[in-house]
């Protein structure tokens, strides 16, 4: 297996480049920040922006604990690779990765300032220091359950880096908040989350009211999202399975992309046709 490092300082833009760099060398795999991805897939592992401190997050990112180190050991083996990418903070960082998954000593190392100019290195700071803002190499729909709640637009926060150049495609990385950043946690109550499907029944031509919404499980005690209950009454006259398929449908999409709480099932309850 050919092993390639990138290096550079926290917030310079790693994650970010990572997934351009992986397609111009031909690298199969990533390690970054305690995840294994290959192929454009979370295979193994535990992301450090799931930690709730920063030296937890640190700890998580050196595959401090066995268990998991183990873990992401033996999904290297099975997906018998050519080529992997390990990202680090520094060649000590990368080098004590490689050695705790027992990986060869890397071939040819690329450092954060080879492949990104100062400008650009400058705007991922801003993004990292004043929002709080990380990537993860990997699509969202691979690492939704476990962020629900912290998730930010990528199109939207990196438009001005994509217009300057249009090549790089972001549609495979995800943008998170983590848990450890600084900005803190944050709570959307359930009247806000009711509010949403009630704006949804407003613009529904076949939703005639909602009666009732109820949030079945809350952020804070569920980590891989939320379940949505919501008794309605429907117009008469309408397909009624294709309606309220829909209308559920409408509400996990609108309530997703508004609060960034992964929509794990919505239960829905037709009391009456009017």
């Amino acid at each position: 297996m050919k092993v390639f490092s990138l290096s550079g300082k926290s917030g310079t833009g790693k994650s970010f480049q990572a997934v351009n760099l992986c397609k111009q060398r031909n690298i199969q795999g990533i390690i970054d920040d305690g995840l294994f991805i290959c192929r454009n897939k979370v295979v193994a592992g535990i992301s450090a922006k799931r930690q709730p401190t920063k030296i937890t997050a640190i700890k998580t990112a050196l595959f401090f604990e066995d268990e998991h180190c183990k873990e992401v050991r033996e999904a290297i083996s099975r997906t018998d690779l050519k080529s992997i990418l390990v990202i680090g903070t520094s060649d000590e960082m990368v080098d004590k990765i490689i050695a705790r998954l027992e990986l060869p000593e890397p071939q040819e190392r690329i450092y954060i300032e080879d492949i990104t100019s100062d400008e650009e290195r400058v705007t991922a700071t801003k993004y990292r220091n004043e929002l709080g803002q990380h990537v993860i190499p990997a699509p969202t729909f691979q690492i939704k359950r476990q962020f629900s709640g912290y998730f930010m637009s990528p199109m939207r926060i990196f438009r001005d880096i994509g217009s300057l150049y249009p090549w790089r495609d972001v549609s495979e990385k995800s943008v998170v908040r983590p848990s450890y950043s600084y900005l803190g946690r944050y709570n959307i109550s359930e009247k806000v989350l009711a509010d949403i499907v009630d704006c949804i029944q407003e613009e529904s031509s076949t939703v005639y009211e909602v009666i009732k919404v109820i949030v079945t499980q809350q952020q804070e005690v569920a980590s891989e999202g939320i379940g949505i209950y919501v008794a309605a009454n429907f117009k008469y006259g309408e397909n009624l399975p294709k309606a309220a398929e829909k209308f559920q449908r409408d509400i996990a999409n609108k309530i997703e992309d508004m609060t960034a709480f992964y929509v794990f099932r919505v239960d829905l309850d037709i009391r009456n046709v009017i």
